[in-house]
């Protein structure tokens, strides 16, 4: 929509369009329109001829009218232009003159419409940058984007790794050309040209980088090694991180033809190197985070001891994917009495609080535990402590003892049910619903089942049965179902990673805590 001056000027090239038969001028006179009269007659337009007699009659009451155009004034309405005059060819002569008066606007809003579609795209690759938290796909992302918004005919992003013993070790993404265009060729050095990026001094774009100043001066190459794809247009932009100031890497792309690369180009590619940096930084910082409360998480697990007539296997894994790395624990206790506390609990929350919680719940549970007291008695006393210690926190757990009689006893405060296998029986699922979690219930039933030779007992949480993509009821249902080929088993260990690996494919987005007991029967006094 024209903005004042620019009404201004179509209403004047309105008012001259009107002419009689032999070209000369005509007297006009103006009506305001009203801004609901100027979107009925305008209807989105800038001019409208006004033709319907009803119409006019309406407009202009009283007059003898021969021809009328309404002239958009923006928000605030517009005007009609009419005369009494005979006049001929209005129409072309209106839609020629409004032509030659926003001639240039036309211009103008092709131009805003591309800067926009250019915004518009950047913002897109930033979303998707900056929503994701694997470092290799975010910078093969970013290469594929920057090389694709620029034209270039190949890009690639070189950027610095530490590694768990503190070493830095360089790696690089590709975009255009297969890795074997590259794979040759040692790791780019901080020479002339490449070192305004890697400092991150500034943004390089040339023309024809061959005839650049810099280029060719070091040794042994002095300038592009032998077999090196062609570049002329050459573009290069640091990756710097916005909390730190650190130059994370550089993109570089390059063209064989000449002058390729423009300021918008150069617009682009700074862009998308600023939203790869914040992912970067983001997915850095996740690592960072992730490596600590694996490490303190594994650091708190027990070594499982060696239980007389119990085979036991133990699993915890990390969360493969997403940040709900950090709650999940199981024990193995074994008790004065001779009988074996089996535990597996799971804190509610994520990362080094949920940690700690975890190490500080596990520690109160094996201190109640050796003092020989009761299931719903050990849950009670570390649920009173929690309810003090941890404030909105709470915790799930399943505490289950094997008597040497070859009893269970169990309570459950909020956790999975635990699924009970007795020879010649069908899987049952026991404890489910017992009790709230610990840190919310004050009491926690306990029940007694027997568990005899040959009898198997399976401890889990909800990150082998859950995900975003799989409700728990029918992660449960599955796991129910990969119980009888996983007890029919050769080696017990290889099936368990198989039947995770089936109902996780690798994505478990939760921590996986595991404990399987298979009374075997024998050294049991």
């Amino acid at each position: 929509m024209p903005p004042p001056s620019r009404f201004d000027a179509v209403l004047d090239a309105v008012r001259r369009a009107f002419v009689d038969g032999a070209g000369e001028p005509v007297g006009t006179e103006l009506r305001p329109l009203a801004p609901a009269e100027s979107r009925a007659l305008l209807d989105g337009g800038v001019t409208a001829a006004v033709t319907e007699p009803a119409v006019l009659a309406g407009l202009l009451p009283g007059r003898a009218v021969t021809a009328a155009v309404a002239v958009t004034g923006g928000h605030d309405g517009g005007t009609l232009v009419y005369t009494a005059a005979d006049v001929g060819g209005l129409p072309q002569a209106v839609a020629d003159a409004v032509r030659t008066a926003t001639a240039d606007l036309a211009d103008t809003v092709l131009r805003l419409q591309g800067d926009a579609a250019v915004i518009d795209a950047l913002h897109s690759v930033g979303r998707q940058l900056t929503a994701q938290l694997d470092l290799g796909r975010i910078v093969q992302d970013a290469t594929d984007a920057a090389t694709k918004a620029t034209g270039a005919d190949f890009g690639a992003f070189f950027y610095n790794l530490i590694n768990d013993v503190g070493e830095s070790y360089t790696l690089y993404t590709l975009s255009g050309v297969p890795r074997e265009a590259f794979a040759k060729f040692p790791m780019p050095r901080n020479t002339a040209v490449f070192g305004p990026t890697f400092d991150g001094t500034g943004t390089v774009r040339s023309p024809d980088i061959t005839a650049d100043a810099r280029f060719g001066k070091n040794a042994p190459y002095h300038g592009m090694p032998e077999g090196h794809l062609p570049v002329r247009s050459y573009l290069a932009v640091s990756a710097i991180s916005p909390t730190t100031g650190e130059v994370l890497g550089g993109f570089f792309f390059g063209h064989p033809g000449s002058a390729r690369f423009t300021e918008r180009h150069e617009y682009l590619a700074e862009g998308i190197a600023g939203y790869a940096a914040i992912a970067l930084d983001n997915a850095r910082l996740y690592e960072r985070e992730r490596t600590l409360v694996t490490e303190l998480s594994r650091s708190m697990l027990p070594v499982t001891p060696d239980i007389p007539g119990l085979d036991v296997l133990t699993r915890y894994l990390p969360a493969a994917t997403g940040t709900k790395i950090g709650g999940d624990w199981f024990d193995v206790i074994r008790l004065p009495s001779g009988a074996t506390a089996f535990v597996i609990g799971d804190v509610v929350g994520h990362g080094v609080t949920a940690a700690t919680v975890m190490g500080q719940v596990r520690t109160a549970i094996r201190c109640y535990a050796q003092l020989e007291l009761a299931p719903s008695a050990v849950l009670r006393n570390v649920s009173e402590l929690t309810a003090g210690l941890f404030g909105g926190s709470f915790v799930t757990c399943f505490y289950a003892v094997h008597h040497p009689d070859g009893t269970l006893t169990f309570a459950n405060a909020g956790h999975l049910p635990a699924i009970l296998l007795r020879p010649g029986a069908p899987a049952e699922q026991i404890g489910e619903a017992l009790a709230q979690p610990l840190g919310v219930g004050s009491a926690f039933p306990e029940r007694t089942t027997t568990f005899p030779r040959g009898a198997e007992l399976v401890l889990y949480t909800d990150g082998l049965v859950e995900s975003r993509t799989r409700d728990l009821a029918l992660g449960i249902e599955w796991l129910l179902a990969g119980i009888p080929a996983l007890l029919a088993a050769p080696d017990l260990d290889a099936a368990w990673d198989a039947l995770v690996e089936e109902l996780t494919h690798g994505r478990h987005d939760d921590d996986i805590a595991l404990i399987h007991v298979r009374h075997r029967g024998e050294d049991r006094p």
